[in-house]
This record gives C-alpha cells, sequence and structure tokens, in this order.
C-alpha cells in the first residue's frame, strides 16, 4: 500500500468514524483517535462485505456501501463504549 492509499484510508476512517458517532444516540466516551481506528476497521470491513455482495463497484458514489459502513463504525464505537463502560 501507498502513502497515498494509508492517507486516503486514515481520511475515510475519520469522516465514517464520525458519521458512526453522529448515528449513535447519547453520549459516547470514545476519545478522537479511537473513533478514527474503529472508522478505519469500519471502511474496510465495509468495503468487503459489499464487494462480497456485489455492490462495491458502480458507476459514481457507492451509496450502499457507505451505509455499510456508517452502520459497523456506529456498533464498533457503540461497543466500544460500552466496553470502555464496563472497564
Amino acid at each position: 500500500m501507498e502513502i497515498t492509499g494509508i492517507i486516503t484510508a486514515i481520511i475515510i476512517g475519520i469522516v465514517i468514524g464520525v458519521l458512526g458517532r453522529l448515528v449513535v444516540p447519547g453520549r459516547q466516551r470514545v476519545g478522537v483517535l479511537l473513533t478514527i481506528v474503529v472508522g478505519i476497521v469500519a471502511a474496510l470491513i465495509g468495503t468487503f462485505i459489499a464487494a462480497g455482495l456485489g455492490v462495491a463497484s458502480t458507476g459514481g458514489v457507492d451509496w450502499i456501501e457507505l451505509l455499510i459502513q456508517i452502520g459497523l463504525a456506529a456498533v464498533g464505537v457503540a461497543a466500544v463504549d460500552r466496553a470502555k463502560v464496563r472497564a
């Protein structure tokens, strides 16, 4: 992976993580860096799921892939928040 791919993954991870936090109701006790990590992981997993479903390569913006990624980020942020509460 080239440096531009890494930078792109970080930017997409930030956006996906923030959108995932916005979807989860209430206050989350998850830091910015952890939100970025959750967003990057959600973006990668969402891309693989969308590719498996055959909706990742469309002519324009891949809205279904984006929704999958945001949903996974929301689940990830909520899971990390709950894990921090229990710890």
